[in-house]
């Protein structure tokens, strides 16, 4: 069943479901039951894993810049949704500086848009908006960030998310927490990996199109260290924030950190070896270190996540070896499988870690 059953026959709307992220969410929450809705500003990527899965005959779908206030708000007005899952952001850090006006826009002004929204709401709806990891001050220390920690960043990526909670904090304080039919989360989490990502500078892309057309990866910063988690581990952290916020189990307007067991923080190099080995490739000219820096990375930023364990008896579910081997299953199925069925597959992924997570007693499995 999962979730206690709450998405069922509920109307979810998600920000940015054209995306990554959003296209797992929307699988996921199709698989629970849910009428999906979605509203997003294109099709961010050739291929996607939204027109992959077929998505857009599965649900809802509606295409509008989430800046636009007025759009914005007439569509979560026509649709009345129970549940808010708000996705849409500027996710690259390399577009960031290429485009910096329009990340802090989608990123700052599109938060500012959903929560004018959210405001307008009479009916009862739980919102959970989604930040990033990168919402940190990020002073590079070894252990995780906790929720009480300060917000910040160097870069306009990271800026532009630090913002954002600013934003979030600031309406919910003023406005939100005097609306008693609306129920408030947010979520951080970062350094997420799965089948279906096509995104620009993704080291996951760059590996698996090396693979496909048996060339070298290229790899910018090699020692850098990532927490890494697969897409399914922050997204039933989402759906579980927002089941306990149904519920009133948990405070609103309460951020939450969502990230992996530490064990997963590797580093760039040992995610493409790894990857590289469940794909059979031979061993030698498979990296090719590049001096093509056109930007600064964090080397290290993890996330404390015990918040997340003692108020919403959540955790990660997956070992390192889990989360790279159903990634590498998903892409050689897109890839090598013949005439493969893509969106059962990734049901097919998210029942086998359902169960997984059964095995760990995990409360959301119920």
């Amino acid at each position: 069943m999962a979730f206690h059953n709450v998405y069922r026959n509920k109307k979810v709307l998600i920000t940015g479901n054209t995306g990554f992220k959003g296209a797992w969410l929307s699988t996921w929450l199709l698989m629970l039951g849910a009428d999906v809705y979605g509203y997003s500003i294109d099709i961010p990527t050739q291929p996607s894993m939204f027109q992959v899965l077929d998505l857009e005959n599965k649900l809802h779908n509606h295409f509008g810049d989430v800046r636009n206030k007025e759009e914005l708000n007439n569509y979560i007005q026509q649709v009345t949704p129970d549940f808010i899952f708000h996705l849409a952001a500027q996710a690259i850090v390399s577009t960031s500086y290429a485009a910096p006006f329009d990340t802090i826009t989608t990123n700052v002004v599109g938060t500012a848009s959903v929560l004018e929204s959210i405001c307008n709401i009479t009916w009862p709806c739980t919102c959970i908006l989604i930040t990033s990891d990168k919402a940190y001050n990020n002073v590079e220390w070894i252990w995780g960030y906790r929720e009480v920690d300060a917000l910040g960043g160097k870069d306009v990526y990271s800026g532009s998310k630090g913002a954002a909670e600013l934003i979030i904090k600031c309406y919910w304080n003023s406005f939100i927490q005097k609306i008693p039919h609306i129920k408030l989360g947010i979520a951080r989490a970062g350094n997420v990996i799965g089948g279906g990502d096509w995104a620009k500078d993704r080291i996951i892309v760059d590996c698996i199109n090396a693979f496909v057309e048996d060339k070298e990866v290229e790899i910018r910063c090699p020692n850098a260290t990532r927490p890494w988690q697969h897409v399914l581990e922050p997204l039933s952290g989402y759906l579980t924030l927002g089941q306990y916020l149904h519920e009133d189990r948990v405070d609103n307007g309460e951020p939450f950190n969502f990230g992996p067991r530490a064990e997963q923080t590797k580093t760039v190099f040992e995610l493409v070896q790894k990857m590289a080995k469940l794909w059979e490739k031979k061993s030698e000219n498979i990296v090719k270190i590049t001096d093509n820096i056109p930007f600064n990375e964090a080397t290290l930023l993890k996330l404390n996540c015990d918040k997340a364990l003692a108020f919403l008896n959540w955790h990660s579910t997956f070992n390192y070896e889990q989360c790279v081997q159903f990634i590498v299953d998903w892409y050689r199925s897109f890839y090598i499988g013949n005439k493969i069925d893509m969106y059962q597959l990734t049901l097919k992924q998210i029942e086998e870690y359902i169960l997984e997570a059964e095995k760990q007693h995990l409360d959301w499995t119920i």
